[in-house]
C-alpha cells in the first residue's frame, strides 16, 4: 500500500512531533507499506523519511523543482518525482497513494488534507483520510469539522470518513480494512 504523509518541512516546537514521525516512518516500512511524502530532507519530513529508509522500507518522494533547485530533496529516498508546481506534486501524490495522513505542519499540510477530506466527502475518492491527531494538535480542526455537521455544511456520514489517530495502534485497523 502506498502511503501519502502530509506534514511540515520544519520540526515544529513540540520534540514529540519528532518522535512520532519516527515512529510513523518505521511503522509504515515494518509493515511494508510504501512512504509516499514531499520529498524534503528538512523537518518533518527527513525525520519520518530516513526512519521509513532505516527500518529498510521504499520511499517515494514528490518534489517541485524550485525545492530542488535549492537542494532541499531527500538524497537517500529510492524514488524523487520531481515536478514543476505545487498543484503537480499534490497531484502526482493523490494519483500514487492508497491513504493518505496529515501529520502536523503548517499550511501546506493543510492545504493538502483539505483537498483530500473534500475529495472524500464529494465521493470521488474511496481511502482512508486519517489526521494524525498527536498531542492534540488537530483537535481545532476536529470541533471545525463537528461545527460544519452542526451548521449543516457536512453530512454525519462524510464526517464518519474523517478519521482522527493519535498513534500507529489506531491506523492497523483502518488501513486492513483496505
Amino acid at each position: 500500500m502506498n502511503i501519502v504523509v502530509y506534514l511540515g518541512a520544519r520540526p515544529g516546537k513540540n520534540p514529540l512531533f519528532r518522535e512520532k514521525a519516527r515512529e510513523l516512518g518505521a511503522w509504515i516500512a515494518g509493515q511494508g507499506h510504501r512512504l509516499v511524502y514531499g520529498g524534503s530532507a528538512i523537518g518533518l519530513m527527513g525525520e519520518l523519511a530516513d526512519a521509513a529508509l532505516s527500518a529498510g522500507g521504499e520511499v517515494t518522494g514528490v518534489e517541485p523543482r524550485f525545492f530542488v533547485d535549492a537542494v532541499l530533496q531527500h538524497q537517500g529516498v529510492q524514488d524523487l518525482i520531481v515536478v514543476e508546481t505545487m498543484q503537480e506534486r499534490k497531484q502526482k501524490m493523490i494519483s500514487l497513494g492508497d491513504a493518505f495522513i496529515a501529520f502536523p505542519g503548517g499550511t501546506g499540510t493543510l492545504e493538502e488534507i483539505s483537498e483530500i477530506i473534500s475529495m472524500t466527502c464529494l465521493g470521488l475518492i474511496d481511502k482512508p483520510c486519517i489526521i494524525y491527531n498527536i498531542d492534540g494538535y488537530y483537535n481545532i480542526l476536529s470541533d471545525y469539522l463537528d461545527q460544519m455537521v452542526a451548521e449543516g455544511f457536512m453530512t454525519p456520514e462524510n464526517r464518519r470518513k474523517i478519521l482522527f489517530a493519535g498513534g500507529t495502534a489506531e491506523l492497523e485497523p483502518v488501513l486492513r480494512q483496505r
